[in-house]
């Protein structure tokens, strides 16, 4: 059984650089693990919006409020923050 050092896993060149490197990932991970909570939160609430418009006799999705957040996402994070927007926005669509 091979075993992989810090160094091979990290790419890193340094013991000191893998370090820094594990840390900065693990760092990475817990904000993964925070961000897919929110949206898991979003969703939930999404559902909430969803349910309370179509009960009222409106349409499942507002694109109007769709453009807004499209909108905010690409102020905040240029270009990317659009898909990134489209992705969130596909994911709290229709969970009713």
């Amino acid at each position: 059984m091979t075993t992989t050092t810090q160094t091979e896993k990290t790419g890193a060149r340094t013991d000191e650089a893998a370090t820094l490197i594990g840390d900065a990932r693990e760092r990475i991970d817990s904000l993964d693990d925070r961000i897919i909570g929110l949206i898991q939160e979003r969703m939930a609430v999404s559902a909430v919006i969803q349910e309370a418009r179509i009960s009222s006799g409106g349409r499942r999705v507002n694109l109007a409020r769709e453009m807004e957040v499209l909108g905010h996402y690409r102020d905040a994070l240029g270009k990317p923050g659009t898909a990134l927007a489209m992705t969130m926005l596909e994911l709290c669509r229709g969970r009713i």
